[in-house]
């Protein structure tokens, strides 16, 4: 059911930052400099939430820090979507143990969609005592406030709103992505797929106000940004809880007439819910990048209504398509589930036959993780876990010769790439920075730091399977 959306007004903001102020004085007495950690698990908006996290905190007077043994306050934003992510945040949290151990004072907080979820919030409650304080995504906004209440109480808090529809802008935000931003257009889910654990803990979709979304945007731009993802657990969706006729292309042509050289991407867009008008907008859209993430999933038809994901595998593939009809050269991407319980061999091989049909230029592919609270948690399955390792590496391979064949083909172009940062080093030290063409395809080059934040012409000179590798004297 479709909760009563709530706008936090700019005045309750303004009472956290005020609180944050408060803190201040609290952690910088003595002229000391605090320090905090946020360690973020999971998806973009997760990245985007650590964002508003580290504003609030830089309102406090920290500063940050990778080292868990000099954080004065640790937050942790963890994710929910899959049990390996809950598996890894509960390993490093117990590690937080010797941490708490040498500073009794540190203050260690959990938030997020795992702590959404009433069995985990009761476990890490039982489990996990050098936790101070948790909340879950809705009450993000309200971080400072939590803060202090621990503070002052000198007691373990655990709060979580159920579900409620918040939308909260002005909320401070301290990004470290240069050259590249994240940008909400929406939060929450409606589609309850049958493995999905988003709708429980985000809540129902809402959008935000697209003068917010415009207004944020320009301002990005003027500070130099230049890849920018609109995020959304489901951007097609945006604008239906509105008011303003303004759909999610509508959106996409108001971002791209801000003036400026910046690349709009956006994720995820639902294939049910993908259609014509938004593919002629990419189209028409010239700072619009031409990828296209839309996950299928599965390549069985039976499967994908036992998923609850709204299309067949027909249907699908008519978007894929259309959507490479009307822009050459489109990068197209996708997620794959493997070993959906009840699928079997033979609807694998649909999954394997639609790659195959589909020539992804990447794939993001899991094993199917049961998340409690969901249908398809409690649906029979008779394939063992061997099983499922088998399909998973045999569509790795699919996957990887199609990704390598497709970089191949960039060999010897040149291409238009946004250089966002310096490369960690590997085996082959000489390609010091990183980049993205238009299409998202990651790029190792040869260059000068003075390069990162800027657009540059790379020849391509060579690939692996995952990135391709380029100099810029051409």
């Amino acid at each position: 059911m479709q909760k009563t959306r709530k706008e936090i007004s700019r005045e309750s903001i303004l009472l956290q930052t005020n609180i944050c102020n408060k803190l201040a004085m609290h952690f910088c007495a003595g002229g000391k400099k605090p320090l905090a950690l946020v360690d973020t698990y999971g998806c973009q908006q997760n990245v985007s939430d650590s964002e508003c996290l580290r504003g609030y905190l830089s309102e406090m007077g920290f500063e940050f820090t990778q080292d868990e043994f000099k954080a004065d306050v640790i937050v942790i934003n963890t994710c929910a979507i899959r049990e390996h992510a809950e598996m890894r945040v509960l390993g490093n949290v117990g590690n937080l143990n010797h941490t708490k151990k040498a500073n009794p004072n540190q203050i260690i907080a959990l938030c997020g969609c795992m702590v959404q979820q009433e069995n985990m919030s009761k476990k890490i409650k039982k489990s996990y005592t050098a936790v101070d304080f948790v909340f879950g995504p809705h009450d993000l906004w309200r971080f400072p406030e939590l803060l202090q209440r621990n503070i002052q109480e000198k007691c373990r808090i655990f709060e979580y709103t159920d579900c409620e529809s918040v939308i909260a802008e002005a909320v401070p935000r301290v990004r470290d992505g240069y050259p590249k931003a994240w940008v909400s257009v929406m939060y929450g889910c409606n589609n309850f797929c049958s493995y999905c654990v988003v709708p429980f803990v985000r809540g129902r979709e809402r959008s935000r106000r697209p003068e917010e979304i415009v207004a944020e945007t320009k301002d990005l731009v003027a500070q130099g940004y230049k890849d920018i993802t609109l995020l959304g657990q489901n951007v097609n969706s945006y604008g239906k809880d509105l008011d303003c006729g303004i759909d999610f292309s509508d959106l996409l042509c108001l971002i791209n007439d801000i003036p400026g050289d910046f690349v709009i991407r956006f994720m995820t867009s639902h294939p049910k819910d993908a259609g014509e008008k938004l593919f002629r907008t990419m189209a028409k859209c010239e700072k619009c990048a031409r990828h296209l993430h839309l996950p299928a999933q599965s390549g069985s038809s039976r499967v994908l209504a036992a998923m609850n994901r709204g299309y067949t595998r027909g249907e699908y593939l008519e978007k894929i398509n259309l959507a490479r009809s009307l822009m050459p050269g489109l990068v197209v991407t996708t997620d794959i589930i493997v070993g959906f319980p009840g699928e079997t061999d033979e609807e694998f091989e649909e999954t394997l036959s639609l790659v195959e049909q589909a020539q992804y230029d990447a794939m993001f592919t899991f094993i199917f993780s049961p998340r409690e609270g969901t249908k398809a948690a409690k649906m029979p399955d008779d394939a063992t876990r061997q099983d499922k390792q088998r399909r998973f590496d045999a569509l790795i391979e699919v996957s990887n010769r199609i990704s390598l064949k497709k970089h191949q083909d960039y060999i010897g172009q040149a291409l238009r790439v946004l250089v966002d940062g310096e490369r960690e080093k590997g085996s082959i030290d000489e390609y010091t920075l990183s980049g993205r063409t238009n299409g998202g395809r990651l790029v190792h080059l040869k260059g000068d730091k003075e390069l990162i934040g800027s657009f540059t012409q790379v020849k391509i000179v060579s690939c692996s399977t995952w990135a391709l590798f380029g100099e810029t004297d051409i």
